[in-house]
């Protein structure tokens, strides 16, 4: 099922990643990790669907998504971050995979957070973030989606890997000898999710430690 909605502001995060603020057709719903596929309501667009992952709260009476924009690619991404309130949008029913199955180490690349971004906030609104730990990799400082709100939260391990050195932070990867020096625990719940190669790669390091298939939750 198709259903529009409005834009109603639009907040800048980092250079090329922006919090968009839609309006909520009535009686939709999602849970924290879900997604659904995104459409421009322009001539020439509607049928150029991308999925984007729900970052609000799923009780709020407005859907909002944080957004990475690849100005060096002509798609959706790039015409949504020219769009301004009042412009329209079409989505799908909510779909996904990754869901809070319980506390565990979150581990995102880039604008791999998103899915990560609602279970995260949904269990400090709930005070269940104790035990759970997130190791998010970006390309610098500045790409890092939300840090803020990652420092600021009350019981969660925040560790950050960046390829470039830069404001405090110095170059690191996400590596098995980063992940064994963050983890005294394999027998717990992963959650992966980045670009493609970056997930395969964190997956075989998992399971080279002995992490069993069916506890690492991903979108693949």
């Amino acid at each position: 099922m198709t259903h529009k909605i409005t834009l109603l502001e639009t907040v800048e995060l980092t250079p090329d990643t922006r919090h968009y603020v839609f309006t909520r057709p009535e009686g939709y719903g999602f849970t924290p990790g879900q997604a659904t596929d995104f459409a421009l309501d322009r001539y020439g667009w509607r049928d150029a669907t991308r999925p984007f992952t729900f970052t609000g709260d799923p009780e709020a009476d407005v859907l909002c998504f944080t957004i990475k924009t690849y100005a060096d690619r002509e798609g959706v991404t790039d015409a949504l971050w020219s769009a301004t309130p009042g412009d329209g949008a079409l989505i799908g029913d909510p779909w996904g995979a990754i869901s809070d199955k319980g506390p565990g180490v979150f581990i995102a690349g880039g604008a791999g957070i998103t899915p990560f971004l609602g279970i995260l906030k949904a269990r400090a609104r709930a005070g269940q973030l104790d035990g759970a730990t997130l190791i998010f990799a970006n390309g610098g400082p500045r790409d890092i989606i939300f840090r803020p709100l990652w420092d600021s939260l009350k019981g969660l391990k925040t560790v950050y890997a960046v390829s470039e050195d830069g404001a405090g932070f110095a170059y690191r990867r996400i590596t098995g000898e980063m992940l064994e020096a963050e983890i005294d625990d394999w027998d717990q719940r992963f959650y992966v999710c980045g670009p493609p190669p970056m997930e395969e790669d964190v997956v075989a390091m998992l399971t080279a430690r002995g992490v069993p298939e069916d506890s690492i939750i991903r979108e693949a």
